[in-house]
């Protein structure tokens, strides 16, 4: 399992990575076809404190990149809620995989 992190006007956090860490985990631990993900951290100015903390997560699987990005008020639940979107996306994946053979 290779997590890579990248951060955009964001202070590097280890406590991020290990929630992100976790997270992922549980991905890989479920569906070994994964080779790597690509975490991107950001933070934008919005007007509202309900969204503004981005994250990006990119799954390197065999064929295409499967991609999720979220926007919350917490970069917890941004990851959460990109890594529930990679799961709805490999879910509907395998499934697909599934009918073709």
């Amino acid at each position: 399992m290779n997590i890579n992190f990248e951060y955009n006007d964001v202070k590097a956090s280890e406590r991020l990575e290990i929630f992100a860490g976790k997270k992922l985990t549980k991905l890989f631990d479920k569906h070994d076809n994964i080779i790597r993900a690509d975490v991107f951290l950001k933070k934008e100015n919005t007007s509202t404190p309900d969204t503004g903390l981005i994250c990006n997560i990119k799954l390197s699987i065999p064929g295409p990149v499967l991609f999720a990005e979220s926007s919350n008020g917490s970069f917890e639940a941004s990851i959460a809620s990109s890594v529930d979107e990679l799961e709805r996306q490999l879910q509907k994946r395998k499934d697909k995989m599934s009918r073709v053979k």
